[in-house]
C-alpha cells in the first residue's frame, strides 16, 4: 500500500464473510456521519460486498464536496444532512439497516456541552427516528477505566468507568441507546472501538511522525491496542446481524498488547531513527479483550508488524495523512 488508491482498495476489499453476513439483511444500509476519517471506507467495503441491487446510502454534511464525488463514483448514494437539524433527521430515507458512525472527541475541554450534545442527545434522537430499523453503533473502548496491563484488557463484562466529559459522553451514548432499545424493541449492537488505525491515522502514525521530528515520547500509557481499519469497518457491519434488544456489545480490536517502546523502536529502525522517550511505562493502560470478535470475526488480516512497515513505508514516502492524532497517551480523559 503505498499510493492512497492501493490503500482505499485494500480498506474496501470485502472478505467471503461479509458478503455472506450483508447477503443475510434485507434492505438498504444507511451509513449516518459517512463523512468521518473512516464513513468512506465502511461505505465502500459495504457496496463492495452487495451486488444485490440495493443501496448503500452515505449520510454527512461532507464539508469536503470531493469525499461526496468520490462516493458516488463507487456507486455509493450520497445525501447531504446535518443530523442535528430535525427536519433534515426526520426526511432521511428510511432502511431497515442503519450504521450510526458520529461522534466527537476532540475539542471537548471548554466545550462538554457540544460534546455531550454530539455522542448522548443526539444518538437519542437517531434512534427514536430509526425506531423500525436494526442499528449498529460505534462506540469507544474509552467507556473502560484504565485497568492494569497484566489483566489482559477489560472484557464485554467488565465493569464501566469512563475518565473525562468524552468517555462519559460515550457511555452515555450506550445508555440513550439501551433506552430506544428496550423502549422500541429495536434491535442494536454497539461497538467498542479501540484503537484503530491505517496509514494515514492512528497511534502507529502518532508513533511513526515523533520518530521522524526526534519529539520525545511519552511512555507512560506504556501498552495500546490497535487494530487495522478495514477489520474494524467489517466488523461494525457484520455486527447487524447481531445486533438485538438489549443492545449486544462488542469489543473490537486485535489481540495484542503492542508496547509502544517496542511499537516506536520497530518504526525507528525502519525508518532510519533513533526514538527519544520520557518517563516510564505505568502499570495500567487502557485495554481491552476483544476475544468475543475474534471468536465470531476470526483475527484481523493485518497483523502490528505489518501494520508498522507499511505505516513506517507511508509516512516516511510523505504520503498524506489526516492529521488527527489519537492523543492515546492522555490518561486523564481531556482531549
Amino acid at each position: 500500500m503505498r499510493t492512497t488508491a492501493e490503500l482505499e482498495e485494500r480498506l474496501a476489499r470485502p472478505s467471503a464473510g461479509l458478503v455472506d453476513d450483508l447477503g443475510k439483511l434485507d434492505g438498504d444500509i444507511v451509513i449516518l456521519g459517512a463523512g468521518g476519517k473512516l464513513g468512506p471506507s465502511l461505505a465502500r467495503l459495504a457496496r463492495n460486498a452487495t451486488d444485490d441491487g440495493r443501496r448503500i446510502i452515505a449520510v454527512s454534511r461532507f464539508s469536503e464536496p470531493d469525499v461526496a464525488q468520490a462516493l458516488r463514483d463507487d456507486g455509493v448514494t450520497v445525501v447531504a444532512a446535518d443530523l442535528s437539524d430535525e427536519r433534515a433527521l426526520r426526511d432521511l430515507p428510511d432502511a431497515p439497516n442503519v450504521v450510526f458512525l458520529v461522534g466527537a472527541k476532540f475539542g471537548t475541554q471548554g466545550r462538554e456541552h457540544a460534546t455531550w450534545f454530539t455522542n448522548t442527545y443526539l444518538p437519542g434522537r437517531v434512534a427514536d427516528r430509526f425506531a423500525g430499523s436494526r442499528i449498529a453503533a460505534l462506540s469507544t473502548g474509552n467507556v473502560y477505566p484504565l485497568v492494569p496491563v497484566a489483566s489482559g484488557g477489560s472484557t464485554e463484562d467488565s465493569p464501566t468507568g469512563p475518565v473525562g466529559d468524552y468517555a462519559m459522553s460515550c457511555l452515555g451514548r450506550e445508555r440513550v441507546l439501551s433506552h430506544f432499545a428496550d423502549k422500541n424493541g429495536t434491535p442494536m449492537s454497539l461497538i467498542r472501538l479501540n484503537y484503530a488505525v491505517e496509514m494515514r491515522y492512528g497511534v502507529l502514525v502518532d508513533l511513526a511522525q515523533k520518530v521522524l521530528a526526534e519529539e520525545p515520547i511519552d511512555l507512560a500509557t506504556g501498552q495500546v491496542n490497535v487494530v487495522w481499519q478495514g477489520y474494524a469497518n467489517e466488523v461494525t457491519l457484520r455486527s447487524l446481524l447481531l445486533a438485538g434488544a438489549p443492545p449486544y456489545v462488542l469489543n473490537v480490536t486485535g489481540p495484542e498488547l503492542i508496547s509502544v517502546r517496542q511499537a516506536a523502536r520497530a518504526l525507528g529502525e525502519a525508518l532510519g531513527k533513533e526514538p527519544v522517550f520520557t518517563g516510564e511505562e505505568a502499570p495500567t493502560a487502557l485495554l481491552s479483550n476483544a476475544s468475543r470478535c475474534h471468536a465470531l470475526f476470526g483475527y484481523p488480516e493485518l497483523t502490528p508488524a505489518e501494520l508498522i512497515e507499511h505505516t513506517a513505508r507511508w509516512v516516511e514516502g510523505g504520503g498524506p495523512l489526516l492529521g488527527k492524532p489519537t492523543k492515546f497517551e492522555r490518561r486523564d480523559g481531556r482531549f
